[in-house]
């Protein structure tokens, strides 16, 4: 009996050995990850900070340790290319989101009808998003150009007077930027929306057929109060998007006619990499910043609510 107790009664060795084993299993996660996160860390914190300081500097051409304040934050706000830039941001920012979520929208109503080569179909929608914004600038600007493309297609079946020359004349060549634009992610929006609609309990739309309901009150009343956690995510998406365009608008205007269809981003990289004005350019990157800031951080914490209530 005492030879069997003390068989199975663990020895210190095997007790350390575990200790050992259940330790490194918590820490190896951890020791894997460690090196991206300082990468990480250093490259886009570290250089966030490292552009704020940049900010603060009279930095030209290289970077200068010559603070100045928010001397450069006021030359900015006195700078007409600026305003401009801001401007074509709300414009393109407000119409490319409002007409993504509309068409997104449409779209996959008509997809969640289980109609046919719907696999198809949805495949044909999502492909623009697999392109990069290059490529899809690349392609508008042909299709735009007044002497190759749709204009110059149109007169050619003998309608003369057709004009569409959006991308020659500076009051309309930020709209160019939203045709490309909401071509490429109308198709993500979609999806997001597709996703969303398959999720709502089919219980729901029968007691509302069964009280009368028609179908497009039912989608205005039940469907679409359903879908807003989706409306949410694709605004927040569809802004940081728009904030952060800038291949798109060089490979389409190249911010022109002039600096007509500049964006916040184009107008940070002329100033910063071809001006020589450095320190202008990482003030206007955190102004850029700033507003990804505001959009990001109420996404988050509307997050952080819902899974605490939920």
């Amino acid at each position: 009996m005492s030879l069997s107790s003390s068989a199975a009664r663990p020895t210190a060795g095997s007790t350390a050995r575990r200790s050992h084993s259940g330790l490194l299993q918590a820490w190896l996660p951890k020791l894997v990850l460690a090196p991206s996160a300082a990468i990480s860390l250093f490259f886009v914190y570290g250089f966030m900070l490292w552009t704020f300081v940049l900010s603060l500097t009279n930095s030209r051409m290289l970077p200068s340790y010559e603070f100045v304040g928010f001397a450069q934050y006021a030359r900015l706000m006195a700078n007409d290319r600026w305003w401009v830039a801001s401007t074509n941001l709300v414009v393109f920012g407000g119409l490319f989101v409002a007409i993504c979520l509309a068409l997104g929208l449409v779209l996959a109503i008509l997809l969640d009808q289980r109609i046919r080569q719907e696999g198809a179909l949805r495949t044909i929608y999502l492909y623009p998003m697999a392109l990069s914004f290059i490529v899809t600038g690349v392609v508008w600007k042909w299709l735009l150009n007044p002497g190759l493309g749709i204009q110059a297609m149109v007169r050619s079946w003998g309608f003369e007077n057709f004009r569409f020359d959006w991308l020659v004349d500076p009051d309309m060549a930020v709209y160019t930027l939203v045709i490309a634009a909401v071509w490429q992610a109308s198709g993500f929006v979609m999806a997001l929306f597709l996703a969303g609609l398959r999720g709502i309990d089919d219980s729901i739309l029968k007691a509302a057929q069964l009280d009368g309901a028609s179908l497009p009150r039912i989608y205005w009343r039940v469907v679409i109060p359903c879908l807003r956690p989706v409306v949410f995510s694709a605004v927040m998406i569809l802004s940081h998007i728009a904030i952060k365009s800038f291949d798109l608008v060089v490979a389409l205007t190249g911010g022109g006619p002039g600096y007509a269809s500049d964006l916040p981003a184009t107008f940070m990289y002329a100033h910063a990499f071809t001006r020589a004005q450095i320190g202008l350019g990482s003030a206007s990157a955190m102004l850029m910043l700033g507003g990804v800031l505001a959009i990001l951080i109420p996404y988050l914490y509307s997050e952080l609510r819902s899974r605490r209530h939920g």
